[in-house]
Formats: structure tokens, sequence, C-alpha cells
């Protein structure tokens, strides 16, 4: 056997033995049981529940605390579908996209098969993610030896558009969003002039604006202002359920394989583009699945097409956004932006050199992935069994305990007051951005990628003595400059052209 061969064999033991030792397992079946409570309570998040237990990762080893958050997600995102099945409320953003099919299916009386169908294509799903990130991320991290920071900044452009294009709702919304974003993660010290801007004299914003208390209040805090506000959820239907969990599951996921592997294909694709994630995977995998199928109108009704294609979308997105995060530090999601923060505070750095420096975590990180979908069979099974009486916590219990959790998880990440105000704010800003229909998702990606792209641009034009042109002198960077050119220029010109050609019509040509 080589050197090399002999390297990974021992990495891969030595992952081994932290995964699969007593202390990592009891941290992965806790996080399980509190990702699938947390993803089974409408109005708390899969990202607010990993920011939550930040503070309790700084006693982790790094093998310990990226469990955690993998098993937490994983489990938080499958677990979203059974109040969205039985009480109409996603339990979080991914369960949105079918949470119309799975009531309706609930109403007649197959709400158990409805949830059988979501746990076994969640799984797959998830196992597919998985293993794109074993596969494709090496290969990625020997591409990007090849990167500066010319192309570091084309790429965080590209992250940062790509959040835009495939958010909902008006494109204008979209960018509006981002650019709010942008412009907050400019407060603090500059690290290129080494300047204080925007500090308004508070000594506390002179290192920015910590993005966790920001996202606990963007996504936390606005669904507690939202719940507030909104009617008393309407209440399950009385049918009795006449279907068995796993009823037909195995023969839908026999019969359909291949537009499994399409939706978890696009679900993947989907999570490797920084800023978009499992929700937006669930979309555009629902869309997509209503274009092929033979029964388009059952979309909408109770369809467990959709529902089969779009959870195998959205769990596969998990695995994908990991890909960017670990080779190039630019986060997939809002979860893996929190990893990346978990990773420095470990004082890990994630790039290229991590998957010959840190081969055993590295590894430790794909057998999780793997162990956390497995667990999630069981688990998910008793959540379902569960259900019905956790989503029957009532609403004047409920929002007090996540406006506490708010609270306690940003005062947590800086043991200051200041924290819990930027949530505040940040609570607030996103239920005013919700409520005129601007999506929240560009603004927490505008704060992460926002001093990347500053600080890659400023050094870059240093480098060429100011010439923009020698941002498209390399191969690379010039394909991705091209590529992010295009991404915006294109919905201009498609829209110019359908306007030319509305003339030319209405002249009879």
């Amino acid at each position: 056997m080589t050197p090399y061969f002999e390297n990974i064999l021992a990495a891969l033991q030595e992952a081994s033995g932290k995964v699969f030792s007593p202390s990592v397992l009891g941290i992965i079946a806790l996080s399980g049981i509190y990702g699938l409570f947390v993803g089974a309570v409408p109005g708390l998040t899969a990202t607010m529940a990993v920011a939550l237990i930040i503070p309790f990762t700084f006693f982790m080893d790094p093998a310990a605390a990226l469990a955690a958050i993998v098993t937490l997600e994983a489990m938080a995102i499958f677990a979203g579908d059974i109040p969205s099945t039985l009480i109409r409320i996603p339990g979080t953003p991914s369960s949105a996209a079918y949470t119309g099919d799975a009531y309706a299916l609930m109403q007649r009386g197959e709400g158990s098969r409805s949830l059988g169908v979501s746990l076994v294509f969640s799984v797959c799903g998830g196992l597919f993610g998985g293993l794109a990130l074993i596969v494709a991320a090496p290969s990625l991290a020997r591409i990007a030896f090849w990167f500066t920071t010319y192309e570091y900044f084309w790429l965080a452009i590209l992250g940062l558009s790509s959040s835009v294009i495939v958010s909902q709702g008006p494109l204008g919304k979209g960018l509006f969003s981002l650019l709010l974003g942008l412009f907050i993660s400019t407060i603090g010290f500059d690290e290129v002039h080494g300047k204080a801007r925007m500090t308004l004299g508070i000594s506390d914003l002179a290192g920015g604006i910590n993005f966790i208390p920001a996202m606990i209040g963007l996504f936390g805090l606005s669904e507690v202002l939202r719940n507030v506000l909104r009617r008393e959820a309407e209440a399950a239907a009385n049918a009795k359920d006449r279907g068995q969990v796993f009823q037909g599951t195995l023969s839908l996921l026999k019969r359909r394989f291949a537009h499994f592997l399409r939706s978890a294909g696009i679900g993947t694709v989907i999570g490797i583009l920084p800023g978009a994630g499992a929700d937006i995977a669930a979309w555009v995998s629902f869309a997509a699945s209503k274009k092929f199928s033979r029964n388009p109108d059952q979309y909408g009704k109770g369809s467990l097409e959709g529902i089969s294609d779009a959870t195998s979308a959205n769990n596969a997105a998990l695995g994908g956004a990991w890909v960017p995060a670990l080779v190039f530090g630019i986060p997939g999601d809002s979860v893996t932006a929190i990893v990346i923060g978990v990773l420095m505070m470990k004082g890990l750095q994630p790039n290229p050199q991590i998957f010959e420096k840190q081969r055993s975590l590295i590894y430790s990180i794909y057998l999780v992935f793997i162990l956390a979908n497995l667990l999630l069979l069981p688990l998910g099974y008793l959540a379902i069994r569960a259900g019905r009486r956790i989503v029957q916590i009532p609403r004047g219990i409920l929002l007090p305990a996540i406006l506490l959790c708010c609270i306690v998880g940003s005062y947590a990440i800086d043991s200051s007051l200041f924290g819990v105000g930027v949530m505040l704010a940040f609570g607030i800003t996103g239920f005013l951005l919700e409520r005129g229909g601007f999506p929240v998702g560009p603004v927490v990606l505008g704060l992460v990628l926002g001093p990347q792209v500053e600080k890659n641009f400023m050094f870059s034009m240093i480098k060429s003595g100011g010439d923009p042109i020698e941002f498209f002198s390399r191969p690379v960077a010039g394909s991705l400059g091209l590529l992010t050119i295009l991404l915006w220029t294109a919905p201009l010109f498609l829209a110019a052209l359908r306007s030319w050609r509305t003339r030319l019509e209405g002249k009879g040509i």
C-alpha cells in the first residue's frame, strides 16, 4: 500500500474513533432530539436552533461541535414537515413549498403516509447530498489552489448574485435586501485603511455587526412578530388517519427513482450556490417536478410526487452547502455561515489546505453526514408519532419561549446586551422586510460575504495598480467574471428581446 493510501486509512481510522466515541454519539443523539423538536415547533428554524447551540460548542472539540450541527440541521429540516402536515404551518422555511399538498393529504386521512414519504425521501436526499460532499469537495479543493484575490472576489460576487437571482419575489426586492446587507457589513473597523466607519461613537460597533445575533433576529424574532399578528392556526382535520407511515413509500421510491436523482441533483447544485439553501431548493425542485409530471393538476391538492421530490431536494441541499463552506470559506446557506464561525473559533480556517492538514476532521464530517441521515429514520418515525402533541402547544406559551431563546442566544454570543439589541433591531427589520415582500436571505449573505468582497477587491486593486482589466487577466478569474456579468445582463437582454418581438408583432411583421 502506498503512503498516500496509508495516510487516508490512518485518517479514516482516527475519524471513526472520534465519531463513534461515546461522548460524540451522545452529542449526536441529543442534537437529533433537539433538532426534531425545533423543526416540529412552528416558529423555530434550523438556523435559529444552530445559532442557539453555538455557546455549547465552546466546550467541544471541532469534530463533536460539527457533528452536533450536522445532526441538528438534518433532523430539523425533516421535522418541519410535521406541523406543515398537521396544522398547515411550515415548521421550517424549506417545508413551505409543499405545505398545501401535505395538509390536503391530512384532510383526506393520509397524513401518516405523507409524513412517511417525507421521512424516507429526506433520508435518501440527505445521503445523496453527503455523497456529493464526499466526491465534490476534494476535487474543488485541488482546483481552489489556483485561486487568488481576483478569483475569490468574483466567486463572492457570483454567490451574492445567485442569492438575488434565485430568491423569491421580484428581482429588485432581492437586490435591495442584498445591498442592505452589504451596507451593514461595512460598519466597523476597516482592515485595509485602518479606520472606523459608521460606528457613531459606539465602541461595540468597532468590531462590526455580529451576524449570529442578526440571524437570530431575522429568523427568530421576526417569526414571533408575524405569529403575534397572525390569526389562530387552522385546526387539523378531524378525519381519521387511514394511512400507515411507510405504506407504499418504497414502491414510490422505486417507481420514481429517476425523478429522485433529478430532484436530489437539483438540491445539491442549489446547495452549492452560496446563499441559496434548502428552502429555495425545495421550491425549484417542486416546480420542476410539476413541470415533468404526468399529473400536474394534483399539485397543490395532495401530490405525493411533489412532496417526495421537494423533500429529496431540501435535504440534499444540506450536503451541497458544505462544499463552498469548507473549500472556499463561503457559506452555502445561513447554517454553514455559522459553521465557518465555529471553525474559526476553533482556530481552523476553511480553505483547500484543510483537506490535507485536517484530514481526520474532514472524514469525521463525512461519517457524521451518513450517520445522521441513517439515524433520522428511527428518530423521525418516533417524531411522527409524537408530532400531534408537540404541535398543540398553545401559542401563549410557545411565542414567549421563542422570544426567551432569542434573547438568551443573542446574549450568549458575546455576553453582552449589545447582542440583544442587535437581535431586536434585526428582528424588527426582518419583520418589516418580509411584510413588504423583501427576502431576508440576501441580507444575511451580504453580512457574511460583504467583508470578503471588500477585502479581496481592495487587495486586487492594489496589486493591479488600479487597472480593472487585471480582474479578467487570469483564466479562472476571467471565466467567473464573465459568468457573473452574464448572470446580471441576461435577464435585461431577454426582456429587451421580448419587447422588440412585441413591437414587431404589433406592426404585423
